[in-house]
């Protein structure tokens, strides 16, 4: 087959204006296309480079592909950026692999997301939305809970999200909102903290979808509180330990794996996506945020670090991404079965 790879890549997205040190950290690097075209290619399948922005739209026209593996973030501060890429896909009556449309408009959206966990039954921490300087002035923060996180409504990779997001008192509040409002043009969300366990977890396939792993981040320091803030992602391998499979208890595994594949199912994930959940102090897994588009950088990326410390190789996560997308569109050949993916106990992951 010929596949062709949509993404996004840091050195060709135009840098905003203002003076936002991440702007540019939902975007991919070569490195990552690259591995992720040599895993795809190692399954006697030709690659196409496809690009994003302009030189993607020019690229699917002119070229014949009969399958597109997607990792494209999409452009501008739009928050259904991530689903400019699926959209003309389905215009244009191209199969890709990951989720559609409005899963991946959705999911952008936290505070919508939010709310539909809320009727899946999926626990989550309070929270509270500020749109503008206006609703700032008028809130009222006497009843929220302390301490309070707060973070952009529609971004990824932990945009925004720095150890100081976490905070003490209603005046901590009202500042650090009107700074996110100032730089991030979007609204913000107040969420209450959960000092616990930050665990992440990806799931991969469908019908049923399955969880590949539950991975607990933990600082190599002791501090009185973890935040996993960009600062901690950008140098993990210096501050962070990833622990997969997560040693905790079995009723929290078990709560964690129910809760992530509700998640996905009530989102309409396809074929991949993570989740990041807090453990409460009661062992009530608290979703904070799904992403059915995550990074799949082989030495960073949560998703591949954790499926390589269950004894998954890169090419086999990919390979599995890949022939779930095809699964999907009715392909039946014996590469695909190889690798249709059977339901597991997140006890064994």
């Amino acid at each position: 087959m010929r596949i062709g790879l949509a993404y996004d890549l840091k050195d060709k997205v135009p840098e905003p204006q203002g003076k936002l040190e991440d702007a540019l950290e939902e975007y991919d690097s070569l490195e990552t296309v690259d591995a992720i075209a040599r895993a795809i290619e190692d399954q006697n399948h030709s690659v196409v480079k496809l690009g994003g922005g302009r030189e993607f739209l020019c690229n699917v026209l002119e070229q014949r592909v009969d399958l597109v593996f997607n990792i494209a973030e999409g452009l501008g501060n739009y928050r259904s950026r991530e689903a400019q890429v699926p959209s003309v896909l389905e215009m244009l009556g191209v199969p890709y692999s990951g989720s559609d449309p409005l899963c991946l408009a959705l999911s952008l959206e936290k505070p919508l997301t939010k709310s539909l966990m809320s009727i899946a039954g999926v626990a989550t921490p309070r929270w509270r939305v500020v749109r503008d300087i206006r609703e700032l002035k008028e809130a009222d923060w006497g009843d929220f809970p302390l301490p309070a996180f707060v973070k952009p409504a529609h971004e990824g990779s932990s945009k925004g999200i720095r150890v100081a997001s976490r905070l003490e008192s209603a005046e901590q509040i009202a500042e650090a909102v009107n700074r996110l409002l100032e730089y991030y043009h979007q609204p913000v969300m107040v969420e209450e903290f959960i000092d616990g366990e930050e665990t992440t977890v990806g799931v991969v396939g469908n019908s049923p979808p399955v969880v590949v792993g539950i991975m607990r981040v933990i600082p190599r320091k002791k501090v009185d509180y973890f935040v996993y803030s960009l600062e901690m992602k950008r140098d993990w391998e210096a501050l962070l330990t990833y622990e997969c499979p997560a040693q905790l208890g079995r009723d929290v595994l078990h709560g964690i794996a129910d809760s992530s594949l509700r998640a996905f199912e009530a989102l309409g994930c396809r074929d991949l996506a993570r989740m990041d959940f807090r453990i409460g102090k009661d062992g009530t897994p608290y979703f904070l945020e799904v992403n059915p588009l995550p990074g799949l950088n082989p030495r960073s990326g949560d998703l591949p670090i954790m499926a390589g410390k269950v004894g998954w190789s890169y090419e086999t996560l990919i390979t599995t991404i890949l022939s779930a997308a095809q699964q999907r569109y009715g392909g039946t050949s014996r590469e695909q079965d190889r690798h249709r993916l059977q339901p597991a106990s997140p006890l064994q992951l």
